[in-house]
């Protein structure tokens, strides 16, 4: 097969990745640090039929969106999340079961010296199969061992490496030597293009409950607001309309004004026992208690000095 020049090559790239944007409304821009071709290759058999998988140069991914500007200006977007090792997977389906499909193919991969921890790798206290020999590589990590039954014990769980820290000689030799793999390497998700609009990833795992919430607090916000500037708005009003009636009443308590709802309140005012009878059952549920506890005490030392009276048998102590 004859191989096709860089020309030709780049034209058919251009082609390629503009009809994706036209044929997809939906991509994510992914990062593919440390993904092998062999990974990739399962990558894009677990998304067949599902999602496109476009890599290339970030250059070429650049000049191909700004010549398709024309077309479809909200690709502009997009712009500036090209940087670093990133590619591009197109889909039409739904967002989350692809994000979801991509973070579960990963691998698990074995610390390197140089390269920057995903996350943090703590060794647990634990008895490894090291010999004695090997101390040195625990002091100079400044790790607490001892010799038990010939070989090292871990006395307390260490917190090796922090995320974002370059992993040293050092502590690659020793998680090697453990065999610990505490990395996993694959596509990471680090921008949602949808639409037309660029998100965060971690907007696809918000839920309807979540949405309600966030929406609450703001309509509170306002309310708090309107009401502290005595501005009417939607979510005020409710509280200006009780705040003021609540003024009417105080009002016609002081006054001779009357209505429905003040005349009620007088009379309670009038005849405050009528407060009392508005509450019949929490009262008599209050009282039954109180009530019973002295004919339970009474009952209880009848039945005290009956005993005692049994147990004598009708002599004195000194009969």
């Amino acid at each position: 097969m004859v191989k096709e020049d860089r020309t030709t090559w780049k034209s058919n790239y251009f082609l390629k990745i503009t009809q994706l944007f036209d044929d997809f409304p939906k991509c994510f821009i992914v990062s593919a640090d440390n993904v092998s071709s062999k990974q990739m290759q399962q990558i894009r058999h677990a998304l067949r039929g599902k999602a496109v998988v476009l890599m290339g140069k970030n250059t070429m991914m650049r000049k191909a969106i700004r010549g398709h500007l024309d077309s479809n200006p909200a690709l502009e977007k997009l712009l500036p999340c090209i940087k670093n090792n990133v590619g591009f997977v197109f889909t039409r389906d739904d967002l989350v079961e692809v994000r979801d499909l991509l973070l579960a193919n990963k691998v698990v991969a074995p610390a390197r010296a140089g390269a920057v921890a995903p996350l943090d790798v703590k060794i647990p206290a634990q008895i490894t199969t090291l010999g004695p020999e090997k101390t040195s590589f625990f002091q100079a990590l400044q790790i607490p061992t001892k010799i038990t039954k010939g070989t090292i014990e871990i006395l307390n769980e260490v917190s090796l490496i922090k995320a974002g820290e370059k992993v040293g000689q050092s502590e690659c030799t020793l998680l090697n030597m453990l065999k610990v793999s505490p990395f996993t390497y694959g596509l990471v998700v680090e921008h949602v293009y949808d639409s037309g609009t660029v998100f965060s990833p971690s907007v696809l795992d918000l839920t309807d409950e979540d949405v309600r919430k966030s929406f609450m607090e703001g309509v509170l916000n306002v309310a708090a607001i309107s009401l502290a500037i005595s501005w009417p708005t939607m979510a005020s009003a409710p509280h200006l309309i009780v705040n003021g009636f609540k003024r009417l009443l105080a009002i016609a308590v002081q006054t001779d004004i009357d209505f429905a709802e003040a005349s009620k309140i007088k009379e309670y005012l009038k005849d405050p026992s009528k407060f009392v009878a508005a509450a019949p059952v929490a009262t008599q549920a209050a009282s039954a208690p109180a009530a019973a506890a002295p004919a339970e005490k009474e009952e209880a030392k009848k039945k005290e000095e009956s005993e005692e009276s049994d147990g004598d048998m009708g002599f004195g102590l000194f009969d």
